[in-house]
């Protein structure tokens, strides 16, 4: 119970700023001693609307949707391979695929870190901002782990930081929002998770107002360093052991 308290913090405190953290959440949440591949993913998914339910109002004067409406398109494809995909793997199968996807965000962000220049001449083509919204669906439906790649995208963007706040907030809401239906029709969002839900959501709110309170005082670089090393030790744990 306390590391499931722990993911559904990790939520919350993603939403407030620290994007990365939420790969500690799917790595949490998908372990088989935790609550397994698939319906780890109906059990995030109510707890991340009730995170952006909470952070939306802070951001919804920053931004706009057309940043939403054009990540929108491809991000539905991703979604709809990924729904088709999570309903007709095995478990065994859907954690390695998650431990990927985990892995793959990790090595993005190291790729932003050690080659900035290459990853921003990456950044800037047509075909990149498409395979961002692929990625970014497939990945939040088996996994909800969206975020990073998310993220990166619109930073490549350069776009101003509250602007950036402002369209992911929009982003993510309805994205979330559209798969909740798919989620009920994979059964992996049903009364057992909403009940797991309900006893899990207090420690999402506390995680995004944790957040927004220390989002300006711990520095980005050691935060964000802790992170990484956690995420790739958990998706080696979900690839291998």
């Amino acid at each position: 119970m306390i590391l499931a308290l722990i993911g559904a913090f990790c939520i919350g405190m993603s939403k407030a700023g620290f994007s990365g953290i939420s790969l500690v959440t799917v790595a949490i949440f998908a372990d088989d001693y935790m609550f397994g591949a698939a319906p780890s993913v109906g059990i995030a998914l109510p707890l991340m609307i009730v995170a952006d339910l909470t952070v939306y109002p802070a951001f919804r004067k920053h931004g706009s949707w057309s940043g939403v409406w054009k990540l929108l398109p491809p991000t539905l494809v991703g979604i709809a391979i990924g729904y088709f995909a999570l309903d007709r793997i095995p478990e065994e199968s859907a954690r390695a695929v998650i431990g990927g996807i985990v892995l793959a965000m990790l090595l993005l962000q190291i790729l932003r870190k050690v080659r900035p220049e290459f990853f921003r001449k990456m950044a800037d083509s047509q075909a990149f901002g498409i395979a961002a919204g692929g990625v970014g669906g497939f990945a939040t439906m088996m996994a909800n782990a969206a975020g990073p790649v998310i993220q990166l995208y619109l930073l490549s963007r350069a776009i101003p930081k509250m602007e950036l706040l402002g369209i992911a907030a929009r982003f993510f809401l309805l994205v979330n929002l559209i798969k909740v239906p798919l989620g009920a029709g994979l059964d992996i969002v049903n009364a057992n998770s909403l009940w797991i839900d309900l006893w899990l959501a207090p420690a999402v709110i506390v995680g995004v107002f944790v957040g927004k309170a220390v989002v300006h005082r711990v520095p980005q670089r050691v935060f964000e360093g802790l992170i990484i090393g956690f995420a790739l030790l958990a998706s080696i744990r979900l690839l291998f052991w």
